[in-house]
């Protein structure tokens, strides 16, 4: 696709500022989209946005389709009659820092079901919007918010070790439960309806502003996820609902062992045999809410390394050959129109992974954080093809000056040496090479932007605890540094 020149931020809602304990898509996304115009950025990147379960990951979620009710406003909410201001008079001592997601999420949750009851009892200003939004989006919100019900009942455990009746969807058993959770039902809809509602109105106003939104598709699903449990036949999973076979990726220098993901894997003959019908829908669906999508993983779909279940480690898995390009054919045609994607291809990246990111002229990902080996690295500026996005470094690496303080000598080395700096204001050093190479996107982290340390990094991969908490202070987005990117923007005319 010909996408045009463009430079712009990576930051997830959850980063905002705000006093409600998460960054959501309240009054501050409204303050940074406008940050984001006066600095002349064309881009505003984000991670997948649906709701999160165990681990707070946004790439583990209990929904491909649906959005995180924790980043509804609660400014909004008052805005719109569903709270008073009492409701938040027992609003926790949140952190401005970091999300505090034990502290967070009964208290938000508590706030919704408010917001809910309040809906129940005056329904009329809202009433025709939500059944519209039921109606719309029928095809995935019946399941998820029945799963979601489910759950609560259930104690919250994962769908594998509900009664078998319901697991294995028994019809009678699931329309006996559609009415006595009709009131949960009702109520996760609602939420639903609230986030779109929200998101929306948000996506237009950075729209109307001159940004296009990217957003993430991860290649795998959670396991203990309403698409799972309402699409076994898709995934390799056992009698019991548990997967057979799980995705991570096989020992390499940087681990041993390997990386022991433990998605569900497709089973792409079934998807093959509907016309990758869930994956049409997962990719409409994603882009009525963004632009342009991320798709992670990319290699995946040329080959998928494939793990058994039972296994601690990702020592022993082997490779199986994905749907290749007959996947991203059907999805052209369907979408009628070309493949608004960038392709993460990083990693172990073959033969065959390329032929598919070239026939479908997608832009490949480059993180010059990765180029300090030396002149022939590719993921030097110079080295780098026009239709390829540029990163000075994403959510799953540490931030610039993290990096420059931990690197060996000899990478920091001939970084200074490469960017010709003494390194005092590295994270804008490699902000510069990015934005000056002929990459046709340029993304940079908001942590680098602001120069932060490892202390602002957003995920650690293989770390249990403390991912995903980061949070920008409000007077982050201040004039100087509009002005800064605006400054950058035109020089490298993006």
């Amino acid at each position: 696709m010909n996408f045009p020149r463009s430079g712009g931020i990576l930051l997830h809602p959850t980063s905002l500022p705000g006093p409600y304990g998460i960054g959501d898509l309240g009054p501050q996304a409204y303050r940074f989209v406008d940050f984001l115009a006066d600095g002349g950025c064309k881009l505003w990147q984000i991670l997948p946005l649906g709701p999160t379960g165990y681990g707070d990951s946004p790439y583990q979620c209990f929904s491909a389709f649906a959005g995180n009710p924790y980043l509804i406003s609660p400014d909004f909410l008052l805005r719109d009659g569903l709270l008073n201001d009492s409701d938040l008079s027992d609003k926790p001592d949140f952190s401005v820092s970091r999300v505090d997601f034990g502290l967070l999420i009964p208290w938000k949750l508590n706030l919704l079901q408010k917001a809910f009851d309040r809906y129940q009892s005056h329904p009329e200003s809202l009433r025709a919007g939500f059944d519209s939004f039921r109606a719309d989006n029928s095809s995935w919100l019946d399941d998820y918010a029945l799963f979601m019900a489910l759950k609560d009942s259930y104690g919250g455990g994962a769908w594998s070790g509900w009664p078998d009746e319901v697991k294995k969807r028994d019809a009678k058993t699931l329309s006996e439960a559609r009415q006595t959770l009709a009131s949960s039902i009702l109520r996760y809809s609602f939420y639903q309806f609230l986030f779109f509602k929200q998101w929306n109105a948000l996506r237009q106003y950075a729209n109307d502003k001159g940004l296009k939104i990217i957003g993430d598709i991860p290649i795998f699903v959670a396991g203990d996820s309403a698409d799972v449990w309402a699409n076994p036949e898709l995934f390799f999973l056992d009698e019991h609902g548990n997967p057979t076979v799980v995705a991570g990726v096989p020992p390499d220098f940087f681990s041993p062992t390997g990386q022991l993901w433990g998605n569900p894997l497709y089973r792409w003959d079934e998807h093959r045999r509907t016309g990758y019908a869930w994956w049409i829908e997962r990719v409409k669906a994603t882009l009525k809410m963004v632009d342009i999508i991320r798709l992670d993983h990319f290699r995946g779909f040329a080959g998928y390394y494939e793990i058994p279940a039972a296994d601690e480690t990702a020592e022993h898995g082997e490779w199986k050959p994905g749907p290749g390009a007959d996947l991203f054919h059907v999805i052209r045609s369907a979408l009628n129109s070309d493949l608004p994607i960038i392709a993460e291809d990083l990693g172990l990246i073959t033969p065959d992974v390329i032929a598919i990111r070239e026939e479908f002229e997608l832009p490949g990902m480059k993180i010059l954080q990765f180029g300090f080996s030396g002149p022939d690295n590719p993921f030097l500026p110079h080295n780098y093809v026009r239709n390829c996005a540029a990163y000075t470094g994403t959510h799953d690496n540490d931030t610039a000056l993290g990096w420059l303080a931990t690197a060996s000598k000899e990478e920091r080395k001939f970084a200074l040496r490469y960017l010709h700096t003494r390194g005092h204001d590295f994270a804008w050093d490699l902000i510069r090479g990015i934005w000056s190479s002929v990459a046709v996107f340029a993304v940079a982290p908001m942590q680098d932007v602001l120069s932060l340390g490892g202390e602002a990094r957003m995920n650690f991969p293989g770390k249990l605890g403390g991912n995903w908490e980061w949070r920008m202070s409000e007077e982050a987005m201040n004039d100087e540094l509009a002005k800064k990117l605006k400054e950058i923007n035109h020089l490298y005319r993006r």
